[in-house]
């Protein structure tokens, strides 16, 4: 009686239906994440850059860094 209660195992194809379940969800949680660094990490470091870059004077960089001696090559005024 109680065999006739249980339902019979699933022998032949089980790989194939798990697998596909588990592919769908890896593709969805990858491209979740993708997402979430391209607006959480990504746009904000290029943001951060372009601000950086828009008000940047090399050459005074340079001064400074050769009024502090950082330059061997270019000696101190």
């Amino acid at each position: 009686m109680s065999a006739a209660l249980l339902p019979k195992p699933q022998m032949r194809g089980l790989l194939a239906k798990r697998m596909k379940f588990h592919l769908l969800g890896a593709f969805l949680v990858s491209m979740g994440a993708a997402t979430l660094f391209k607006f959480g990490v990504a746009e904000p470091r290029k943001k951060a850059y372009e601000e950086f870059y828009k008000h940047h004077d090399p050459m005074k960089d340079f001064e400074a860094m050769k009024a502090a001696g950082v330059f061997e090559s270019a000696p101190p005024k």
